[in-house]
């Protein structure tokens, strides 16, 4: 039992910290939060370490409940990254708009725990404890902005759409558990490789799974919600959703089609890559009228939803399938370096009036702030996929992963939605250099530190991407101890 515990020591770290957290921070003065938010930095470092000193471990936990393995341990990573950044993101935004409370802190770490409890699921039941510890924070958090009604609309939007999910997740698991008498991965597994599953429950309870995290993920035509929540919710939340959420739900997504139900591919994968079509097209298309840059940006989440979706019905292909998976990891990383960054620039632009969110509100911003409107420029171009950016590598990896399944026209239409996307890309660096204006920048530091470290590592990792990718492909490689 000790060393299951020792296997996932950086989960136990990142949800006892967050506990501790609470309890901290009320001995912290008002006014004085950010001691909190470094406290919560500290414990996430820590975290990471653990994880990176583990890596390369593969072994079970909890008798298969968890499962520790590369692809595990290279989602933690990236979780923990997020997080760090969201917290620097959110110092001085949250001092500036008067929402600086420190139970922002402890929610992100109970959400962070809750992602790693995905990543690491070996058994159907842990995935849905998972997505709940997840999900509530996040509720909790975009409504943070307490009294605006944007944000308490956010939450509520949230809120019962997500509960509404969870209630088609339960009901999978429920359905896969009456035909296979098991909610274990590798019971699943085996139980259809041995046709003594009822073909029909099985089916049935993993298009409902399906369903429950397509919302997570915010897939065509589960993402109603998108727009209003990112819209509403405080820019540094919204910041951390549309990377660390999304990535939590692919974790999840990947790890159960592809370990509990390839058996099941030939029913599923079709659907799949109907629904990424769908989410490439509408995600691309809807992002061009927008002219709040936070629902542009939240129309651009949903189209590469769809873009990392593809890797999905390409895995279904056992012979792709570990390439397949490590693109999408890639992809993963390199969308989360991006849109940091972008998201970055949004903060620094905001204010409390709510001014600064418009796509006009750049205007000026390449003449009055250079290097600003630069990384933005570069975050705009690496969204799109353009050299020598790491978006640009992340769509070629995964492209080829799709090629390399057979599925060319899901392939074309990813190029095709992409160069689609550069219409409302581009027009946010249109905006930024080709019309006078006089945009008002906040200068924090950590703000600051954070968009230009994002920039260059845009820039490196689309130059050098090749460590990056070696580790994808480790971790690609999923594990299921029988």
């Amino acid at each position: 039992m000790g060393g299951d515990f020792l296997a996932i020591l950086p989960l136990i770290v990142v949800a006892g910290w967050a506990s501790l957290l609470l309890l901290a921070d009320l001995f912290v003065p008002v006014g004085r939060k950010g001691i909190t938010g470094l406290l919560a930095s500290l414990g996430l470092l820590a975290a990471l370490g653990l994880t990176i000193a583990q890596f390369g471990a593969q072994r079970q936990a909890f008798g298969g409940m968890l499962l520790v393995d590369g692809y595990a341990a290279f989602l933690d990573v990236l979780f923990l990254f997020a997080g760090l950044f969201a917290i620097t993101l959110a110092h001085d935004y949250l001092r500036r708009m008067g929402l600086e409370r420190g139970e922002y802190y402890a929610l992100l770490l109970f959400v962070i725990s809750g992602m790693m409890m995905m990543a690491h699921a070996g058994d159907l039941i842990m995935l849905f404890i998972g997505l709940e510890t997840l999900s509530i924070p996040l509720y909790v958090m975009a409504g943070l902005a307490r009294p605006k009604p944007e944000s308490e609309e956010s939450a509520l939007k949230y809120f019962l759409l997500g509960a509404f999910a969870s209630s088609f997740e339960v009901y999978g698991i429920a359905l896969v558990f009456g035909a296979t008498s098991t909610t274990r991965l590798a019971g699943i597994v085996a139980a259809a490789q041995a046709s003594s599953a009822d073909s029909l429950l099985l089916v049935l309870g993993a298009v409902l799974i399906l369903v429950s995290l397509s919302f997570k993920v915010a897939v065509v035509p589960f993402h109603m919600w998108t727009p209003d929540v990112y819209q509403g919710a405080p820019t540094p939340v919204t910041a951390f959703m549309s990377v660390a959420a999304k990535a939590g739900g692919f974790a999840g997504l990947l790890r159960v089609f592809l370990l509990a139900f390839p058996a099941l591919a030939a029913s599923w994968a079709p659907a799949v890559l109907w629904v990424a079509v769908l989410t490439m097209v509408w995600g691309n298309v809807a992002a061009i009228v927008q002219s709040n840059i936070k629902r542009l940006l939240a129309y651009s989440s949903i189209a590469h939803a769809g873009y990392i979706l593809m890797a999905l019905p390409a895995a279904a292909d056992p012979r792709v399938s570990p390439m397949a998976v490590s693109a999408s990891l890639f992809y993963l990383f390199a969308y989360a370096i991006t849109n940091l960054g972008a998201w970055g620039v949004v903060v620094a632009l905001e204010s409390a009036d709510g001014k600064g969110l418009q796509v006009d509100d750049y205007a000026g911003l390449g003449t009055r702030h250079p290097w600003l409107a630069a990384a933005m420029a570069l975050f705009m171009l690496s969204l799109t996929g353009v050299p020598p950016s790491v978006g640009f590598v992340a769509k070629f990896y995964l492209f080829s992963a799709v090629l390399d399944s057979g599925l060319i026209g899901l392939a074309l239409v990813g190029v095709l939605t992409s160069l689609i996307s550069a219409a409302f890309y581009l027009r946010v660096v249109v905006v930024m250099y080709m019309r006078s204006g006089e945009p008002q920048v906040r200068r924090e530091g950590w703000l600051h530190a954070t968009v230009g470290l994002m920039a260059v590592a845009t820039l490196a990792l689309g130059l050098l991407p090749t460590p990056l990718y070696e580790l994808a492909a480790r971790a690609g490689l999923l594990t299921l101890t029988r």
